[in-house]
């Protein structure tokens, strides 16, 4: 009986942890925060962070034929797109898209694979905008 009551606490504290908003990663004081948001988030994080990594994951090409302003391209389809990852604070916020979505949500895993903890991709990528 104890035991169960200590798994329903448990269990209680964990999930009253988590962030309310629809994400697709929950978060928790102490752990990483990558999520996918909103065109109107995405620009409203920009507006207010002015010290934001905005990485646009596309191919230079697509880059070349309109950016995000400020944005630094890192091509996810390069061989070197993890060791160019690597070169960024992994603790920064950080804002990410592609053209459609794609490959800033594979960008997002990978990104969460290497340890970065604050991570915003933007739903719909650079169509969206």
């Amino acid at each position: 009986m104890k035991i169960g009551l200590a798994l329903l606490i448990t269990s209680f504290l964990y999930l009253s942890s988590c962030n309310q908003e629809p994400t697709d990663v929950c978060q928790t004081q102490t752990s990483a925060v990558l999520k996918r948001i909103s065109q109107k988030e995405f620009l409203n994080v920009l507006k207010r962070d002015t010290s934001v990594q905005l990485i646009d994951v596309r191919t230079p090409n697509e880059f070349q034929a309109g950016k995000i302003s400020e944005a630094i391209n890192i091509d996810f389809l390069k061989p070197s797109f993890e060791a160019e990852l690597l070169k960024l604070n992994k603790s920064q916020l950080t804002l990410i898209y592609c053209q459609s979505g794609g490959r800033s949500a594979s960008a997002l895993k990978k990104m969460k694979d290497l340890g970065f903890s604050n991570v915003r991709e933007l739903e719909g990528g650079y169509g969206n905008w």
